[in-house]
């Protein structure tokens, strides 16, 4: 069995002091791979030394909605277009839109405008994080697609069933995190059973949102088992099945080879 976390936060401080025994833990609990996922452009750097360090990590360049863009004087398109060229990097992203705890805001609907572009001009999939934004999340989406768009994934799902049915007609993967085990989750669990397998990445999130029984510690790519768990319970097939095929369908979407899983 060959898993996949296709979304953390390795740079973070609750997890980049511990990145060998983080790694040795996903070596015992089969996850193969890791993606690392930027929030803002002056991680990066540190997110590259990770993947340089470790061969079983790829990276993605971009800005979380809530994160500014600090170089005022600068192109984001530019920027974002000259850090992929780094061989690691497989995605742009993450980005979005969050309205949690805002009103429509122009200046992110700007920002993630310039990350569609800048994912197009790259031929790179999207990561897309995604709250209480639904409409103005696809139709963003639909404004900016070019017809070589790779389409990408909604990060951590946590919307509709109606959203993402939406999201899979745009060519985007759900990926679903540890939510999915919380108690309070059950329509969510009712989404998942609803998504074609072929359409589900799988993620920890970490150092967040860690899945039950290890709700309220520190979350790690390790725990993507629990995750794949829960949706082999769901669809009602071998958690061996969900991990061939996530694991497959993440390979599919970032454009890497499959050796990767061996």
């Amino acid at each position: 069995m060959k898993l996949v976390d296709s979304h953390c936060h390795l740079n973070f401080p609750d997890l980049v002091n511990n990145l060998d025994s983080i790694f040795n833990r996903m070596i015992e609990n089969d996850v193969v791979y890791a993606l690392c996922v930027s929030v803002d452009l002056d991680s990066f750097l540190d997110i590259k030394k990770i993947c340089d360090k470790y061969k079983n990590v790829s990276c993605s360049v971009g800005i979380h909605p809530s994160d500014e863009y600090k170089n005022k004087s600068d192109d984001l398109v530019e920027d974002l277009v000259n850090l992929s060229s780094y061989e690691k990097v497989v995605a742009i992203g993450e980005t979005g839109l969050d309205f949690f705890k805002q009103d429509i805001s122009h200046e992110q609907c700007e920002k993630f405008s310039k990350h569609i572009q800048a994912s197009n001009i790259v031929e790179k999939p999207l990561i897309i994080h995604t709250r209480s934004a639904p409409d103005h999340t696809l139709n963003l989406l639909k404004e900016g697609m070019a017809t070589n768009h790779k389409g990408g994934v909604m990060h951590c799902f946590t919307e509709t069933y109606d959203f993402a049915k939406k999201a899979l007609d745009l060519n985007f993967y759900i990926s679903f995190s540890g939510i999915i085990t919380f108690k309070n989750a059950n329509d969510l669990r009712e989404t998942v059973k609803k998504i074609p397998l072929d359409k589900i990445l799988i993620e920890t999130d970490s150092p967040y949102l860690a899945p039950v029984p290890y709700r309220g510690k520190t979350n790690e790519p390790s725990y993507v088992y629990n995750v794949a768990q829960m949706i082999s319970e769901l669809k009602n097939i071998s958690i061996e099945e969900v991990a061939e095929i996530t694991s497959n369908n993440f390979c599919d979407l970032f454009s890497l080879n499959k050796s990767i899983l061996k």
